[in-house]
C-alpha cells in the first residue's frame, strides 16, 4: 500500500487514488526573481485557478502561487461530492440573512452547479462526473427535518431535482450505515477533483494566465505600487491579491486567521470490489454522505472501489497510519468491509468557519480572501473565483452578496481560539455516538 501523506506545503501529491490517477497539468515552474502582474492569486486550487482562469478571459494579467504542484491541496484531496446548495440549509439563511439574501444565495448556488456543467463540457474535463447524490440521515430525530428541508426546496425554491427518501428506500439504496431516511438529489453527484482542478488549470494557462507551481508564499506587504507577495526565489508585485487558500493560510494575514480554521479529514480507498459487490453497496452509483457532525462521506470509484471519507484532527499533523485510522469508521457503515484491503489512504486540509458560512471579503484595501467552504468547495470553490474575477476586473454583483455572510470571529481570541474551537467540535463530534 502506498505510504500516507503528510501536511508539507514542499511536497508532491500525497500518495492518492486521485494522484495515481491523475491527467495532464499545464507546465507551471516555480517562480524565479521578480515580476509584475495585475493580479497576485495565492492558491492553486479551485478557487485560483477559476479566478484565474476568469481574469485571464478577460485581459488581466495574473501570476498564482501554489505551494505545492498544482491542485496539491483541498481541492485535490477531497471526496469528490457534488452538493447544490450552501453549507447552511435555506431556512437557516432565511433567518440568518433575511428572505432576499437567502434566495438570492440558493441563485448563486443553482449558478455554481450550472456553471462546473459548463467548465467540463467548454473546457472538455474528464473527470468521471456521475449524478446522483444522497443524505442520509443517521439519527431518527433528523428525518423530520430532512423532509421539511426538501418540501421547502420544491415549493418555495422551485427545486425538482431533490425528494424525500424513507427509510425502507434509504436501505436499499446503501447496505450499511441503518438510515432512517434521507434526501436524493439527482443535480449531485460526484467526480475525480483533482482532475477537475487540473483541467481548470489547463484552461487558465491556455487563456495566458502565469502559473507557478512549488511556490510557496511566504509574506505579503505593501509597496509603492500596491502589494509584495514574496516566496523563497522570488516575488511578484501585484495591484491586488487574491488569498485562495483554504487551510493552509498559515498566518498570511491574521484578519483571515481570526474567522477561518483549518481542519484535517481523512480518506481511504479499497481495493477493487467487483462490479456486483460494488452495486449491491451502493445502488446506483450515488454519492453518499451522512447527518453525522463529523460526516461520513463514500461514493464507488469508476473502478469499483470505495472511497470512504471519515475522522477528524485538529493539528497540522497527520496520523501516523491514516489506512486504520479511517478503517474503523468505514466499518461502522459497512462491517462486511472490515477486512477488505486499502490501497490508499490520505489526509488533507480544509478550511471552516464558526458559521460555516464562506468568508469572501477584501480583509483591506486590494486584498480579497474566499475560504471557509466548509466541505462544500467542489461546485462552489470555482464558481466564487470566477465571481470574484469578475468582480476584480470590473464590477462587484455577487460578490457583494457573499460579503455580507455571517462570518463572525472564531471564539476565545488571538491565544484562545484554537483550544476553545477544538473543544467545541469536540463536544459536537460526540453527539455523533448518542
Amino acid at each position: 500500500m502506498p505510504s500516507p501523506s503528510t501536511p508539507d506545503p514542499e511536497a508532491h501529491y500525497p500518495a492518492s487514488y486521485y494522484a495515481a490517477t491523475r491527467g495532464e497539468s499545464p507546465v507551471a515552474s516555480p517562480l524565479v526573481g521578480e515580476t509584475r502582474a495585475d493580479v497576485c492569486i495565492v492558491g492553486g486550487g479551485f478557487t485560483g485557478l477559476s479566478a484565474a482562469l476568469r481574469l485571464a478571459e478577460r485581459g488581466v494579467s495574473v501570476a498564482l502561487l501554489e505551494g505545492g504542484p498544482l491542485g496539491w491541496g483541498a481541492s485535490g484531496r477531497n471526496g469528490g461530492q457534488v452538493h447544490v446548495g450552501m453549507r447552511r440549509e435555506q431556512d437557516w439563511l432565511e433567518k440568518a440573512v433575511g428572505r432576499d439574501d437567502a434566495e438570492h444565495l440558493w441563485r448563486i448556488a443553482i449558478d455554481a452547479r450550472d456553471d462546473l456543467d459548463r467548465l467540463m463540457r467548454e473546457h472538455r474535463i474528464d473527470c468521471d462526473y456521475r449524478p446522483g447524490y444522497l443524505h442520509a440521515d443517521h439519527k431518527a430525530r433528523y428525518v423530520s427535518d430532512t423532509r421539511d428541508n426538501v418540501e421547502l426546496l420544491q415549493s418555495r425554491y422551485g427545486y425538482p431535482h431533490i425528494r424525500f427518501v424513507d427509510r425502507e428506500e434509504i436501505r436499499t439504496l446503501v447496505a450499511g450505515g441503518a438510515y432512517h431516511g434521507g434526501s436524493l438529489d439527482l443535480r449531485g453527484g460526484h467526480l475525480h477533483p483533482l482532475n477537475l482542478s487540473l483541467g481548470i488549470a489547463r484552461a487558465a494557462a491556455a487563456a495566458g494566465a502565469g502559473l507557478h507551481a512549488h511556490s510557496h508564499a511566504t509574506a505579503i506587504a505593501p509597496c509603492a505600487s500596491g502589494w509584495r507577495v514574496a516566496t523563497a526565489q522570488g516575488a511578484v508585485v501585484a495591484d491586488k491579491v487574491l488569498l485562495a487558500c483554504g487551510g493552509y493560510l498559515r498566518g498570511l494575514d491574521r484578519t483571515v486567521d481570526a474567522r477561518v480554521m483549518p481542519i484535517n479529514n481523512y480518506v481511504a480507498v479499497t481495493a477493487p470490489l467487483g462490479e456486483d459487490r460494488a452495486r449491491a453497496l451502493i445502488r446506483d452509483g450515488l454519492a453518499v454522505s451522512d447527518s453525522r457532525f463529523v460526516v461520513y462521506y463514500y461514493r464507488m470509484t469508476p473502478d469499483q472501489r470505495l472511497l470512504f471519507g471519515g475522522g477528524e484532527s485538529y493539528s497540522y499533523r497527520f496520523p501516523a497510519d491514516i489506512a486504520n485510522f479511517v478503517r474503523p469508521h468505514m466499518a461502522r457503515v459497512f462491517p462486511q468491509l472490515a477486512e477488505v484491503p486499502i490501497d490508499y489512504a490520505w489526509g488533507g486540509t480544509l478550511s471552516i468557519t464558526a458559521t460555516r458560512m464562506p468568508f469572501v471579503r477584501e480583509v483591506r484595501p486590494g486584498i480579497i480572501n474566499v475560504s471557509g467552504l466548509s466541505g462544500l468547495g467542489v461546485v462552489l470553490a470555482p464558481y466564487f473565483g470566477r465571481i470574484v474575477g469578475d468582480a476584480i476586473a470590473g464590477g462587484h454583483g455577487d460578490f457583494d452578496r457573499l460579503a455580507r455572510l455571517p462570518v463572525p470571529s472564531l471564539p476565545g481570541g488571538r491565544l484562545f481560539r484554537w483550544p476553545t474551537m477544538v473543544a467545541a467540535m469536540t463536544v459536537f463530534a460526540l453527539r455523533d455516538r448518542l
